[in-house]
């Protein structure tokens, strides 16, 4: 009999699933120490948290027979993921639990927005009737954009839908015929900020979304537009809102999540023309007991060994097929994920074409599901080798394999074609040995680059003095060069510079690099080393 230990609180229902199942020995051990948690961790098989527990890598090792770590919720940030991988330990999360009280949650902000709810209650509390200070706006027939076009993007632009409002949104990683099958019309960035009467942010935070919503946005909207956050802080630039919102820039700002939490100091807090609350937007009893519930199910999937739909960790592949196509699984992975953080445009439709002799005796299946992998890690948490292609699908991007025996410069590569509504981008690459991988090709531009840590892509006129002009740039500012290749195709033409640095470049060297009239196109990269 499989033995599960929940050390964290979870709903009743969530226990009944557990305790219904007759192959399953269920123990509620709450508060448990660090100590107290290691001591006991090595009679059970499955291991169900919250936020409180710490999985840290000392409870991995002495979790001699655990099978399986479930999170009810989506972070797993108390769960040391690597350790639990190497042990061979399965660990999931409910990122679908949340997801109707959030997106129910961020109409309600929406509502007391338009409405002046919260200072109208407010008022009348304080014993004043004054109606003529509190007249809203409608939704019907209004503009409303989503900044993200996932599963919470999505339920609330069908609620906004429900309202009569117009949808637009902006998401790079879904396709224009994904978008229209719902009604929604994809738009670039810049236009969503002109053109919305409400705006609401639905992406993950990560390098390439903190502070990415900030005073060039701002200065985009319009007077009477509306801005709602329930994703996470630190994708607005509080600092910067503060300031547009103080000058009334634009009409208000409804925050769940902010930057530091408990935010109890921010000075947002003094500005009529915001509504904050704290964090609420999986606060339901509902969320509560789907989350439990969810990851009840997905343990005893995980003990039976059942597929389970959210394995935060990536599950063994073949050792015969890591020893052989090792190096092409990080390749292509690595590749999927620069080409997402450095595309133009709308995208469409990915191929991978596999080119030389190891190829085409080999199933090429696991590199394929590694590109889908690291083209989606950049804007999505949790995406593993299980459920890459099943987001890619859902998201409307197909991914197709062609083969070739030919050799052209490499006796092995892979090109990855990523078509967007601005044309199509190529990047190839090739593995030196078990450990050497390289980008060897950025469209027709031949290059010899490193993909790992802090990249610059940088596109510019082929003039003398250029690798100069952005040496003393980054140096000016104490950014080491680690390494820098150059590709061009004929002298004076268009040329390009992949630059591994030592660190994250900030935004304003970026902005330096990029008013230079000899620069056409700035980018910055993080992947994996």
């Amino acid at each position: 009999m499989n033995k599960v230990l929940v050390s964290d609180l979870l709903s009743q229902r969530g226990l009944d699933v557990l305790r219904e199942d007759g192959a399953l020995a269920v123990d509620v051990a709450l508060n448990l120490s660090h100590e107290e948690l290691r001591a006991r961790i090595g009679d059970y098989h499955a291991l169900l948290i919250r936020s409180a527990t710490k999985v840290t890598a000392d409870i991995i090792d002495a979790a001699e027979q655990l099978k399986v770590v479930g999170r009810a919720g989506v972070g797993v940030d108390n769960i040391d993921v690597e350790a639990a991988t190497r042990n061979g330990i399965l660990v999931v999360n409910t990122p679908s639990g949340n997801t109707i009280a959030a997106a129910e949650h961020t109409i309600a902000l929406l509502l007391a927005l338009a409405r002046n709810l919260v200072p109208a209650g407010i008022s009348l509390k304080n014993r004043t009737w004054a109606r003529e200070q509190f007249i809203g706006v409608e939704l019907y027939g209004k503009v409303f954009g989503t900044v993200g076009l996932g599963r919470i993007g999505r339920e609330v632009a069908r609620r906004a839908q429900a309202f009569g409002m117009q949808v637009i949104a902006h998401d790079p990683y879904v396709s224009a015929s994904a978008a229209g099958e719902i009604g929604i019309r994809l738009v670039k960035r810049e236009r969503l900020f002109q053109e919305a009467d409400y705006i609401s942010v639905h992406t993950h935070l990560n390098a390439e979304t903190y502070h990415s919503i900030g005073e060039a946005e701002f200065a985009l909207m319009k007077p009477t537009c509306r801005l709602i956050n329930c994703a996470r802080g630190g994708i607005i630039d509080e600092d910067a809102l503060y300031r547009a919102l103080k000058a009334e820039q634009f009409a208000g700002a409804a925050l769940d999540v902010f930057e530091n939490e408990p935010a109890t100091e921010t000075p947002l807090l003094g500005l009529d023309n915001v509504l904050a609350i704290p964090h609420l937007g999986a606060s339901t009893t509902e969320a509560q007991e789907h989350v439990a519930v969810e990851v009840a199910q997905q343990v005893m999937n995980a003990l039976r060994g059942r597929p389970v739909a959210n394995a935060v960790n990536q599950p063994k592949i073949d050792p015969r097929t890591l020893d052989i196509l090792g190096p092409y699984l990080e390749l292509a992975e690595r590749i999927g994920s620069f080409h997402m953080q450095t595309v133009e445009g709308q995208i469409s439709a990915a191929k991978i074409h596999y080119s030389g002799a190891l190829f085409q005796k080999e199933d090429v299946t696991p590199i394929t599901v590694a590109l889908q992998k690291g083209m989606l890690s950049p804007v999505l948490t949790n995406v593993n080798y299980v459920n890459a292609p099943f987001l890619m699908k859902q998201r409307g991007i197909p991914v197709t394999e062609t083969k070739s025996d030919a050799r052209a410069n490499f006796a092995n590569s892979i090109a990855i074609t990523i078509t967007t509504d601005s044309g199509d981008s190529v990047i190839e690459g090739t593995a030196f040995g078990r450990k050497d991988i390289r980008i060897v090709r950025i469209n027709q531009l031949h290059i010899n680059a490193r993909p790992e840590g802090h990249i610059l892509l940088i596109y510019n006129r082929d003039q003398p003095g250029m690798i100069g002009l952005i040496g003393t740039i980054l140096g000016d500012r104490g950014i080491n060069i680690a390494d820098m290749t150059v590709g061009r195709s004929r002298l004076g033409e268009l040329a390009v510079m992949l630059i591994n640095v030592d660190s994250l470049v900030p935004r304003d060297v970026l902005q330096t690099l990029t008013s230079a009239k000899q620069i056409d196109l700035v980018k910055q990269v993080a992947l994996s080393d």
